[in-house]
């Protein structure tokens, strides 16, 4: 049977929980003996609330190394993609303007309404409100792309016109801002508010290093997302008529004297001239993954922001397992559906409770299990007086 579990009224589930107890328990009102499950195990001793500080968090332990010093960007998060635990954060939550890495949040929310196979061609009015000086793939009005084709653009060379195209299809530009932050708070990501779906400025677009980072995660475990952010050259359009188009992510593919950094995932780069420098970056080592979101750094350079990622993803694999995490990329509906985080929830799930986010099933756990009771004592009460009538009967 699966308990679904419900963490928002602590007494009801105190009192599911004592009543499941009552029913496990080798007393006369249980037909068989039942073993009880092992209790789940206390979850990571952390609380975001640390998050919330200004400055540089890390907890190290023994034998971690010293937060890099050199990292100038206003903001920053390393963070652990499989678990979601934030191993160190700069100034996690301060909202700037996103750039570019906006473009994740748009490809998470309108990849799974478009057919990557299918066939558009692109109008004239579709590439009408493309902010001047945008990064450009070179979408052109009467020709046809696959969609495929587009997100390429949008991935590899940063297009605000295959964006423009891409969100007229997923229901228009206003409908793609509406549900890129509607898909934003289902994650967790409560830094960003959205005014242009492709990172252009705009006032009131903000986002924060602990949102681009959830992004980034997200963004791994969906393949499509995962293969387009990954890759380092691809042909555009993918067709007989093509040209070359490659990643603007230096840290992807070694371009401009920067070297390329070993077992990079990609994921987004961003650039104005409001939000500085933008990017989060994913690598894999050793069975690890790490994401590393980084907000406009303060030193000079348009090469900057990918030193101080790989400074900061060098940190993070040296790290891992030596420091104590500092927060969780994983929203709280999620890993706080319980008093004890994420691995209290896996716990939980191993051993077939689900969690929810309503008190109905623990309510009803309640009865059930009141019911039980009630029907034990019975069962209890009638064989005592079936017992007296016996001993009643032998005495006459």
């Amino acid at each position: 049977m699966v308990i679904r579990y419900l963490p928002r009224s602590s007494s009801v589930r105190t009192a599911a929980l004592a009543v499941a107890a009552l029913v496990l328990l080798p007393t006369p009102f249980a037909a068989a003996a039942t073993e009880e499950p092992t209790p789940p195990k206390p979850g990571p001793a952390y609380t975001s609330d640390l998050l919330d500080r200004p400055g540089v968090q890390a907890r190290p332990g023994a034998g971690a190394p010293a937060v890099p010093a050199d990292v100038s960007a206003l903001s920053w998060v390393v963070a652990d993609a499989r678990s979601g635990e934030v191993l160190a954060a700069h100034n996690a939550h301060r909202q700037l303007p996103p750039a570019s890495t906006l473009k994740s949040l748009f490809a998470l929310t309108a990849l799974p309404h478009l057919d990557a196979v299918a066939r558009h061609k692109v109008t004239q009015s579709e590439l009408s409100e493309v902010g001047e000086g945008s990064s450009l793939v070179g979408v052109e009005a009467g020709r046809s792309y696959t969609i495929a084709d587009l997100w390429r653009g949008v991935f590899l060379s940063s297009g605000n016109d295959a964006v423009h195209v891409l969100a007229g299809l997923n229901g228009g530009w206003q409908q793609t801002v509406r549900q890129m932050r509607a898909k934003a708070r289902s994650l967790g990501a409560r830094d960003t508010h959205v005014v242009s779906p492709d990172g252009y400025d705009a006032a009131g677009q903000v986002s924060s290093a602990y949102d681009l980072a959830v992004f980034g995660r997200a963004g791994l475990a969906d393949p499509q997302f995962a293969r387009y952010c990954s890759t380092s050259v691809a042909k555009f359009p993918n067709g007989n008529w093509s040209y070359p188009i490659q990643n603007t992510n230096r840290l992807l593919t070694g371009a401009d004297g920067v070297a390329r950094y070993p077992g990079l995932l990609g994921i987004k780069n961003g650039y104005t001239s409001h939000a500085g420098n933008t990017l989060i970056s994913a690598a894999q080592r050793g069975g690890r993954t790490l994401v590393v979101s980084v907000m406009n750094p303060q030193v000079s350079g348009g090469h900057r922001v990918y030193e101080e990622a790989r400074s900061l993803l060098d940190w993070g694999f040296k790290a891992a397992g030596h420091v104590r995490p500092v927060g969780s990329l994983v929203p709280k509906s999620e890993s706080q559906g319980t008093a004890q985080g994420p691995a209290h929830a896996a716990e939980l799930a191993a051993h077939g409770v689900e969690a929810d986010g309503s008190d109905w099933t623990a309510i009803l756990l309640v009865a059930a299990g009141a019911a039980a009771l009630v029907a034990g004592s019975v069962v209890v009460i009638r064989r005592r007086r079936t017992a007296r009538a016996y001993r009643f009967a032998g005495r006459q």
